[in-house]
């Protein structure tokens, strides 16, 4: 993707996009979750919570990647540990309002 290569993109708008790709996938993977039984019936034994504890692992690596890649190519390569702690702030803060946002959203379709 070539906008996360720009020099000149501003933190808090490389933090809403990463939060805005966190808040996707999970919204992916919540839609895969809630139809996975009836596209792959499982029996409850052995093979349903191993599929499971594997996608959870494989979903912590990939949330890890989109929210921390950035900050720790700035900590590391570049040296600049301030802008790198920043993302990760402004990630966890859009993150934090994406969640709002669903539960209003939530609570307004009940």
């Amino acid at each position: 993707m070539e906008i996360f290569h720009k020099k000149n993109i501003s933190l808090p708008l490389l933090g809403f996009l990463q939060g805005l790709g966190v808040a996707a996938y999970c919204s992916l993977v919540g839609f895969f979750m809630i139809h996975a039984n009836t596209w792959f019936p499982i029996p409850q034994v052995f093979f349903g919570p191993a599929p499971f504890l594997m996608l959870f692992v494989v979903s912590a690596l990939i949330t890890a990647l989109i929210v921390f890649y950035k900050p720790y190519l700035l900590f590391f390569e570049k040296k600049q540990k301030t802008q790198a702690l920043q993302l990760v702030v402004y990630t966890t803060a859009w993150i934090a309002i994406f969640l709002f946002l669903f539960l209003i959203g939530v609570a307004i379709l009940r």
